[in-house]
């Protein structure tokens, strides 16, 4: 369904994702809207780690509710606040998206809507047509 792209000529990815992915003809694609760390009663957990595991969950639920999961993500975007923040969103990612892994984008942000918020993650998952 999909492939990675991830060419000799340039230099391997610095983390675990992928430079490229190739989604196949007559794929659904999916687009995720930011999802930020909140629980369900509006709640934001402390932690960039439990935030970024909210923000997968969300996630999940959303791609669920097309039935796909987070193996199906082929692109993420994500945003943290602090450099300090980055090893622990990265581990929460790698531990959550699926094999190969997806295309991946990491920026450090000045802010979000509530201080308390550390991370944003959007999506892209592709699911058989």
């Amino acid at each position: 369904m999909i492939k990675t792209l991830n060419p000799p000529t340039i230099r391997a990815p610095f983390a675990r994702y992928s430079h490229g992915v190739e989604v196949a003809p007559g794929s659904r694609l999916v687009f995720c809207s930011g999802q930020l760390g909140a629980l369900p009663d509006g709640s934001i957990p402390d932690g960039v780690e439990r935030q970024a595991e909210q923000c997968f969950q969300n996630v999940a639920a959303i791609l669920g509710e097309a039935d796909l999961t987070l193996a199906d993500i082929v692109r993420i975007n994500a945003y943290v606040t602090a450099r300090e923040h980055m090893q622990g969103y990265m581990a929460v990612r790698d531990r959550m998206v699926g094999s190969p892994p997806p295309a991946s984008t990491l920026m450090i942000v000045s802010g979000f809507t509530r201080p308390e918020f550390l991370v944003e993650v959007e999506v892209v998952a592709a699911g058989a047509g």
